[in-house]
């Protein structure tokens, strides 16, 4: 799992790429909240173009994340959403709690 990020205006960008099953997400989740801490977005942008591959870990990952960033007074979008991702995604209803695109 490779994990790159911006912040400009308010705006954490995080750009993953690779795989995130079970062992990546709890690295990763403990890499966002650091972020989130440092930085204080009024919104994370969660890309996921560069996913091969995602489980049901990500799941966990991103409503995690997403109850971080409103702990914080922001708000997570997740973007470039591949399709097999979005599909997991989709089925277990985040698209409830989080703008998917």
């Amino acid at each position: 799992m490779n994990l790159r990020y911006t912040c400009t205006e308010g705006c954490l960008r995080v750009f993953l790429a690779g795989e995130l099953g079970h062992h990546e997400a709890i690295t990763l989740m403990g890499r966002l909240s650091a972020l989130v801490d440092d930085h204080l977005p009024a919104r994370l942008e969660l890309d996921l173009e560069g996913l091969e591959f995602m489980d049901s870990s990500g799941i966990a990952v991103v409503v995690q994340t997403a109850r971080k960033c409103r702990g914080c007074g922001g708000t997570l979008a997740v973007t470039g959403t591949p399709p097999q991702a979005k599909k997991v995604l989709t089925c277990a209803g985040i698209h409830r709690l989080v703008d998917i695109r």
